[in-house]
């Protein structure tokens, strides 16, 4: 288990708001459920822009990397539905997500209010949480549809939500598997915990900036295990 803190900021012990990324946070990058999700979109760009796999997959990422999601660069550059591409590539098998109780018993006992902040819809948020066993854990899912499919790592998504559930950042810490997607929540003044995947964790599918955990001043803990994490607090 990858464990790191920064200086900067060692206690959690001030936060009332816990708000938690959904894919390859909440469940394990492991698991490879965005794998399918992936593959999905790869054949959705190569359907709408007619590019063979190897040029939409560079597209794709590039996407993905430059606008924050994949959708949001169809729907810039393409002009696509954004409810018909979410339907498309959420059309996945969940099963791989197994039951987590000790990681819903450890949600389940932050004092305070817990929020999932995806880029997904909360269809799919739902679903996962369906097969984690935390249905009615979170009092709210802020996705993609709530921040007018302007994702994070965006100011504008983090704005909305936090307006919207009325959430005071300097008490509140953000979870995500994505370093970027932590450095508007750390200026905004809520504390960061990156969840990595194990060490040794490949996959050809995955681009290396998207396992990144060099950290930073906008990054104040790392963790592989978000179980024995919220169990044992800073």
């Amino acid at each position: 288990m990858t464990e790191h803190s920064s200086p900067a900021i060692r206690s959690l012990s001030h936060v009332s708001d816990w708000v938690f990324d959904l894919d390859n946070t909440l469940y394990p990058r492991e698991c490879n459920l965005w794998s399918q999700i992936d593959v999905r979109i790869t054949a959705y760009v190569m359907e709408v822009t007619q590019l063979e796999f190897d040029a939409a997959r560079e597209l794709q990422k590039g996407y993905y990397r430059d606008f924050g999601t994949t959708l949001n660069g169809l729907m810039q550059r393409h002009k696509v539905d954004p409810q018909h591409f979410l339907k498309t590539v959420h059309a996945i098998d969940y099963s791989p997500v197994a039951a987590h109780p000790d990681l819903i018993d450890a949600i389940k006992g932050l004092p305070g209010r817990k929020f999932i902040l995806t880029n997904a819809d909360s269809g799919h948020a739902r679903s996962v949480l369906s097969r984690l066993g935390g249905e009615d854990l979170f009092d709210g899912i802020f996705d993609i549809c709530a921040m007018d499919y302007t994702p994070k790592p965006h100011q504008s998504a983090y704005d909305a939500f936090l307006s919207t559930h009325g959430i005071d950042p300097a008490r509140a810490a953000m979870f995500d598997d994505l370093e970027k997607n932590l450095l508007v929540p750390h200026q905004s003044g809520m504390a960061t915990v990156q969840v990595i995947a194990s060490e040794g964790y490949a996959d050809e599918r995955v681009d290396p900036w998207e396992l990144a955990h060099a950290g930073g001043p906008h990054v104040h803990h790392i963790t592989s295990s978000l179980t024995s994490f919220l169990r044992n607090l800073p």
